[in-house]
């Protein structure tokens, strides 16, 4: 690989490792709001189906990205994007911590009480989100890795959604239970939550399929790629 092409798997990298953190701290920032996407009246286990957080439409983004980084850079790079993000929702953390207790002034347009509604919980769902989204993504890195190594680099529909099932219900289980746990939602909701949250992420990992085939085509002639190899930014 020539100097030139390296430079720009690195630009790729930065800019694929951007949108993964900005998903994840947006995902843990919008979450209070729910809303209902589906068009038809379905209730199951005392819940509407599909009734879900805005904060679960940009988390699938990073299980796609991780995936494109383990096919395209391996593991290790994979798993450096993880930890980068852990580092970035802690920051985030800290920023609400101090907006929300430097005080307002008397003409601002959101006030304390209003800011502290919006984004009070924001830090216990850090917390929640930090601890299944880091079990989440590194289960998924190891299950797409293990098929990979399995299927020598075939079938790459097959790695994607196994390990992005997988690990996405472990994602929303634990979720949603340290939330019912700390009180942000009541436990009649619980069900119908992890119902609703999983088969969200099973859907729109399978609209996902065609995105990574079509970036993994993209990676593989731009910089002459063979089937399992990898790219070495070193």
């Amino acid at each position: 690989m020539t100097l030139k092409d390296k430079l720009l798997a690195q630009r790729i990298y930065l800019l694929l490792g951007g949108l993964f953190i900005t998903s994840l701290v947006v995902s843990n920032l919008i979450f209070q709001k729910f809303f209902y996407w589906y068009p038809f009246d379905i209730e199951v286990f005392g819940s509407k189906l599909f009734e879900i957080s805005v904060g679960i439409l940009p988390y699938p983004i990073t299980f796609l990205i991780t995936d494109l980084i383990s096919e395209i850079y391996g593991k290790k790079r994979a798993n450096d994007v993880v930890v980068v993000g852990i580092f970035a929702s802690l920051f985030s953390l800290l920023i609400i911590y101090t907006g929300a207790n430097v005080p307002a002034t008397s003409w601002s347009y959101v006030d304390d009480a209003l800011f502290r509604k919006v984004f009070g919980n924001s830090a216990i769902a850090v917390f929640a989100s930090m601890l299944t989204y880091l079990f989440a993504q590194f289960v998924d890195i190891q299950i797409y890795h293990f098929w990979k190594r399995l299927t020598k680099g075939k079938h790459l529909w097959l790695r994607n959604n196994f390990s992005t099932w997988f690990s996405q219900f472990v994602d929303t289980f634990t979720i949603v239970f340290l939330l019912c746990s700390f009180g942000i939602i009541d436990w009649a909701n619980f069900k119908g939550l992890l119902v609703s949250g999983f088969l969200f992420k099973v859907f729109v990992a399978i609209l996902d399929t065609p995105l990574l085939y079509l970036g993994v085509y993209f990676f593989r002639k731009r910089f002459s790629l063979k089937v399992n190899e990898e790219i070495n930014l070193l």
